[in-house]
């Protein structure tokens, strides 16, 4: 469907007035045929197929902008997971391919790379080790390599063994970076039902069902929707809907229509248009401010999971009416430490962690950018990442953990991240242990849903 100039002049309005963005544009690229027994000939086969793929990511997105007036935030790259070429490698290996693809992103100018990733939903391969031990140490040595790691789906269950790993390799990560607030942490995601198009970090990997390469597309516009709202202060919920999947609509057009141009002008594939309202701490553009707008007098407060589930279900059918190449996580993300309204939330006591695990189950990730007191045992970790496992396998959906257990910093103090990733208000944890159970290993099997044949 062709884009209307009227389409285009109402962007430029969001764009000046609502602080709608193109929060990312991410090329996604298979180095499976990078692979070889010399391990210094795969880090050379690596870098060269990012660099010669992504040579004009970044000023062909810079191009566009300049062009088009519309600010695109992020220029990023997501890789095929990247435990596939560590079969036969060594923990040292794996340190370097992570060293690798990091130059490989400050050489290009973008911003991160994701696909520093393994696939253990349901057992642990050579590779996959390998990746897993080499975590740690990877994450602390560079600086703008991202890794997801799945540890459950629906199909499967739950690689309980795997999510007690994750526990201690978050626990070593916060160490290594703790003389800056564990920053590492912000950079791993542990995920239950991947999307293989997710063109959002820190989760993003180029899935095995994609092609060689393909551009896809992350607008975020809180701002637009919310200032949409405040036009409608009378409306009842349904008209609230209505406001909302037609900005939503609004949105996914112009996110579109840039994503295209970026993929023409690239000569690779347009993949998918993710649709997040992705918040920053730039004011006005908080998933919580909308929350809020709706009718709650502070996030976490009784009502919040419905009015989520209200913004979240609109923002799909806006979306999936503008495009038929809908995809990633789409619908709306809450970040902590980048969500000003939600740090408000913390801080005055109305949002709490339990609080955020059940906004989870209609959202569109997970727990993400939560700072924990740095004391947390390895064995929370595991568990907390256990229970949002457990919401995405029975219902079906993408869910996610990304927390911070800052080294030094107890509940009740705030951490400053920087940049895009904000600040956040540290988050205690319960004092009963949940080590008997994490100790237990196994598998939790796949529930009854994943019988759909």
């Amino acid at each position: 469907m062709p884009i209307a100039f009227t389409e285009v002049q109402e962007t430029i309005r969001m764009v000046e007035m609502e602080s709608l963005d193109i929060r990312t544009v991410t090329m996604g690229i298979s180095l499976r045929d990078c692979a070889s027994n010399n391990f210094e000939d795969v880090n050379k086969n690596v870098y060269q197929k990012i660099t010669s793929y992504a040579k004009h990511l970044r000023s062909t997105a810079e191009e566009i902008e300049r062009e088009y007036g519309v600010p695109i935030i992020n220029k990023r790259i997501a890789i095929s997971p990247a435990a596939e070429l560590l079969a036969n490698a060594t923990k040292e290996d794996g340190i370097s391919l992570a060293k690798t693809l990091d130059k490989a992103a400050v050489d290009l100018g973008v911003d991160f790379i994701g696909g520093f990733s393994a696939l253990v939903h349901k057992g642990i391969s050579k590779g996959d080790q390998v990746l897993l031990d080499a975590l740690p140490e990877a994450l602390s040595v560079t600086e703008r390599v991202c890794a997801s790691i799945s540890v459950a789906t629906t199909r499967t269950g739950i690689n309980m063994d795997a999510v007690e790993k994750m526990g201690q390799i978050i626990k070593e990560t916060a160490e290594l970076t703790a003389e800056d607030n564990s920053i590492g942490c912000a950079k791993l995601v542990v995920f239950c039902n991947p999307v293989e198009d997710n063109p959002f970090m820190a989760g993003a990997f180029h899935g095995a069902g994609e092609g060689e390469a393909v551009l896809s597309v992350g607008v975020s516009g809180p701002g637009v929707v919310l200032h949409a709202l405040k036009r409608y202060p009378d409306a009842d919920l349904g008209e609230v809907s209505e406001v909302i999947k037609k900005t939503a609509f609004k949105i996914t057009r112009a996110g579109e229509l840039i994503g295209r141009v970026v993929a023409e002008r690239l000569n690779v594939p347009f993949g998918i248009m993710d649709l997040s309202l992705a918040p920053t701490n730039a004011i006005n553009d908080s998933v919580a401010e909308i929350l809020e707008e709706i009718g709650l007098e502070r996030v976490g407060t009784h009502g919040t999971i419905a009015a989520l589930a209200l913004m979240n279900d609109a923002v799909k059918k806006g979306g999936a009416m503008a495009s038929s190449y809908v995809g990633g996580l789409s619908g709306a993300f809450i970040p902590v430490s980048e969500d000003n309204g939600m740090i408000r939330g913390i801080e005055d006591g109305a949002l709490t962690l339990p609080k955020l695990e059940a906004m989870t189950c209609v959202c569109s990730v997970g727990l993400d950018m939560i700072a924990l007191d740095g004391n947390v045992s390895a064995n929370t970790l595991s568990a907390i990442i256990a229970d949002e496992a457990a919401i995405g396998m029975i219902n079906k959906k993408a869910t996610a953990v990304r927390v911070i257990p800052v080294i030094g910093k107890e509940e009740g103090e705030v951490v400053e991240f920087g940049g895009l990733l904000g600040r956040a208000p540290v988050i205690g944890v319960s004092n009963f242990s949940s080590d008997k159970f994490i100790k237990r290993g196994g598998r939790i099997p796949a529930p009854l849903q994943a019988l759909t044949n």
